[in-house]
């Protein structure tokens, strides 16, 4: 494991003790493997990709953006989806407007 793996693998382990060891390995490959993330403080990179793995992957997003619905509008509707996926993974950090992709 890296340095930065190993500093983001620690900042996902506070935002989220309770996160499956699958979706916890494909954050940490998300956060380092993403170039917008690279220079990333290590709690930030695991929190923006913590937030689009959930997204992604325990949500509707993808389907009501192939369905036509804008960024915003599928954002709106999957927040309680992913705060519920958060809550449930011991995420005390809420979604806000700025969570990006």
């Amino acid at each position: 494991m890296t340095p930065r793996r190993a500093a983001i693998a620690q900042a996902l382990a506070v935002l989220a003790p309770l996160i499956p060891r699958y979706d916890r390995d494909a954050v940490l490959d998300l956060a380092e493997d993403s170039p917008g993330l690279r220079h990333a403080s290590p709690q930030a990179a695991a929190w923006l990709a913590l937030t689009s793995h959930v997204r992604h992957v325990h949500s509707d997003y993808d389907s009501l953006r192939d369905d036509g619905y804008d960024a915003d509008s599928a954002r709106y509707f999957c927040a309680r989806a992913m705060a519920d996926t958060l809550a449930s993974w011991g995420c005390r950090k809420r979604l806000d407007s700025t969570a990006s992709d």
